[in-house]
């Protein structure tokens, strides 16, 4: 039975393969930032932020017992900030499904996951960021009801 579940450090082989599809999604649209071959976290700090309460990851885990996808999600809150107020938010730093299983409703199942996490340790909000250019992102995270709440920009030198 497929089910959603915190990561363990007998996940990391199948995270690290799923990184590197990632970056490599990351790195044919910008290949001036993005280096090929590589992963956004090592081994050794993935071990770490599977053991992190502040900064869990999930994974989904077909029937199979195979890793498929998971989310990284950060929990971020303001103290003392003079601007902002004291919100909890649920950043979602990664969301990845096997490419060969994209389409059958594990990134959906993925989200509403982390949502429901979001409104159970009292966040306010769930944000993520999309690169330009990662149009199928985009289209994938508007499906689901997320809209814009701020924008990056840069100007290239």
């Amino acid at each position: 039975m497929s089910l959603i579940r915190r990561a363990e450090q007998k996940d990391i082989p199948a995270i690290l393969n799923l990184l590197s599809q990632v970056l490599m999604v990351h790195h044919n649209i910008r290949p001036d930032l993005f280096k090929p071959d590589s992963t956004k976290y090592t081994e050794r700090q993935l071990s770490a932020l599977i053991e992190n309460d502040l900064r869990p990851v999930f994974v989904y885990e077909d029937d199979e017992g195979v890793v498929r996808g998971y989310t990284f999600l950060v929990i971020q809150e303001n103290p003392g900030s003079n601007i902002l107020t004291g919100i909890r938010t649920l950043y979602i730093d990664d969301l990845c499904v096997d490419e060969a299983y994209r389409g059958k409703g594990i990134g959906r199942k993925l989200f509403e996951q982390a949502k429901d996490y979001a409104g159970k340790i009292g966040c306010h909000n769930l944000t993520l960021n999309v690169w330009e250019g990662n149009e199928g992102a985009l289209q994938f995270y508007r499906s689901l009801g997320m809209v814009p709440y701020k924008y990056g920009m840069e100007t290239i030198l």
